[in-house]
């Protein structure tokens, strides 16, 4: 499935980790109108809030399946929203395994083999390595702000804060899977709480929820993530920033399928 942010949640997340654009400082009213300027610019935030100039960092991720447990620790580049690099540094047998992404271009270094491993369109379904993310999901640039009609539809409580909630239905003509998102914001940061998919059916069927807001280098933003299909299976793919750093100096050629190599 495509997935319509990219935990740079990866790609989202995981390969494009950077800056906020519009950093939230957790003081805004909770009266903010609910205008197309509004949500448009609260859509620009949670699409933004890990890709930016640049950044380098430390990521943890945790996949639970129901047949295994793995846990990841990765150091992580980024560059805009083009160029990302991430390469496994725990557990020692993954050692040295990387991912590049270079544009619509994107690239797998096998450590133990020393072959590098172009992914064609006939991969790009598969999972990348093992957790609830597609190879597609690290390369895909759909934007809540600019691929969905938004409207809020209501509020509700978040433990002790409130929340706004946001229905996103793809625009016309865009290539999403999903048929409705529901998106829950925190009425005085602006920070997203979660993000509900739903099928063409109006079933739910996956959901990321966001946690741990610190500040790092002046930016709010989660610095743990959780995506958990809703299949009744328990299982879960999850990320946590370990380190993050914004604005390192990196240039494109940093990004190259010879880095793979030589990380």
């Amino acid at each position: 499935m495509t997935h319509p942010q990219r935990i740079d949640l990866i790609a989202g997340v995981i390969l494009a980790a950077a800056m906020m654009v519009h950093p939230a400082t957790g003081d805004d009213t909770a009266s903010a109108p609910p205008d197309s300027d509004f949500l448009n610019r609260v859509l620009t935030q949670i699409d933004d809030q890990h890709r930016g100039d640049s950044s380098h960092g430390i990521l943890e991720m945790k996949i639970q399946t129901r047949n295994w447990q793995r846990t990841l620790e990765m150091e992580t580049w980024s560059l805009g929203r083009e160029h990302s690099l991430v390469k496994i540094i725990k557990p020692i047998k993954e050692k040295g395994t990387a991912t590049l992404k270079a544009g619509q271009n994107l690239y797998t270094y096998l450590n133990k083999t020393g072959r590098t491993i172009k992914i064609n369109a006939s991969m790009m379904g598969s999972s990348w390595m093992g957790s609830h993310f597609t190879n597609d999901d690290l390369v895909t640039e759909t934007r809540l702000s600019e691929d969905f009609n938004a409207r809020i539809v209501g509020q509700r409580d978040w433990g002790k804060k409130k929340l706004h909630i946001i229905e996103l239905v793809p625009k016309s003509g865009r290539a999403i899977v999903y048929g409705k998102i529901e998106v829950g914001v925190f009425q005085n940061s602006l920070q997203p709480a979660y993000e509900l998919f739903f099928d063409e059916d109006g079933r739910k069927v996956r959901q990321m929820v966001f946690a741990d807001f610190r500040q790092s280098n002046g930016r709010l933003f989660p610095h743990k993530m959780k995506v958990t299909p809703l299949d009744g299976s328990g299982e879960y793919t999850s990320l946590q920033w370990k380190q993050i750093a914004f604005n390192v100096p990196l240039q494109k050629s940093f990004f190259s399928v010879h880095r793979l190599k030589s990380l």
